[in-house]
């Protein structure tokens, strides 16, 4: 049976400088029938339902079994197995498992100047503060891996433990990503999509063509691929060809009108212009920093 544990977190100025660090760690079985939430904790963390709470801080909480309610100003949500609650600083909340199945919760607490910016993230910025990513070894295994670190404390640990949370939060936006996708037919699409983009980077590729030949509309095919890989069709195979000039600036003795035809793009001139856009300098500007000038 596991057993409950937790730990509150001390912090320097060496780890507040760092951007993200670790205030809290715990896991807990609340058996059914038992009171919520136990006690011993600090009194910026405890709460009562009637009362609710506010914290100074970004908590993320995995149940892993049993089930629950989770409230804040935005309405009640169910929780159960594999449900993960966002709770952020200056929002009031409350959540308790039902006493009839009680849960394991798996939680985190942080905060930080890097925190705020990861947390600015659509997945994580939303009202929806219950998201359902269901039962996942990555999750449960980041979390494992912090609550080693915490019980150690050994030198560093805060460092660390800030890039287990940065991971926490990458694992989190990816499964969220991944939901509208598994097992579908547009998923393998896309995925069909890129590497046909991957293997004709060397040219333009007509990509409504590639929509009609699986039967998909290309608005829809467009706006799908987006989400799916956070930019456009055209732009995805753009950066490609991008990458592929880079590297032959890089490695070869190509001119860059070479270079241009190469990649298939219409003149030097709108090859230069679409470098500089995506690089911030021009195929020559850029060549001369890998010392090929």
């Amino acid at each position: 049976m596991m057993k409950r544990q937790f730990k509150y977190l001390t912090t320097s100025e060496e780890d507040i400088q760092w951007g993200l660090n670790l205030s809290v760690a715990g896991s807990a079985r609340i058996e059914p029938g038992t009171s919520y939430p136990p006690g011993k904790h600090p009194s910026e963390y405890t709460f009562n339902w009637k009362t609710g709470r506010i914290l100074k801080e970004y908590q993320l909480n995995y149940i892993t079994e049993g089930a629950g309610i989770f409230e804040n100003n935005h309405g009640r949500v169910q929780v159960k197995e594999g449900s993960l609650m966002v709770i952020k600083p200056g929002e009031w909340h409350r959540y308790r498992p039902l006493k009839k199945y009680g849960w394991v919760e798996n939680y985190v607490g942080f905060r930080g100047k890097i925190a705020e910016h990861f947390m600015q993230n659509p997945v994580l910025s939303s009202s929806q503060a219950v998201l359902q990513p269901g039962i996942r070894e990555e999750l449960i295994d980041t979390h494992l891996k912090i609550m080693d670190l915490v019980e150690k404390e050994q030198p560093g640990y805060q460092q660390i433990a800030s890039g287990m949370i940065v991971k926490l939060l990458g694992y989190i936006i990816s499964f969220e990503k991944q939901k509208g996708f598994s097992g579908k037919y547009i998923g393998r699409v896309i995925e069909e999509a890129r590497f046909l983009m991957r293997q004709n980077s060397d040219h333009e590729i007509d990509l409504e063509k590639v929509a009609r030949a699986h039967n998909v509309g290309y608005s829809y095919f467009r706006k799908m691929f987006k989400k799916y890989t956070g930019v456009s069709p055209g732009q995805y195979h753009l950066q490609l060809r991008i990458m592929r000039a880079k590297e032959l600036l890089a490695s070869t003795d190509m001119s860059i009108k070479e270079i241009s035809l190469e990649l298939g793009f219409q003149t030097i001139h709108y090859f230069s212009l679409l470098f500089k856009k995506k690089n911030g300098m021009s195929p020559s500007e850029f060549r001369k920093t890998t010392n090929r000038a």
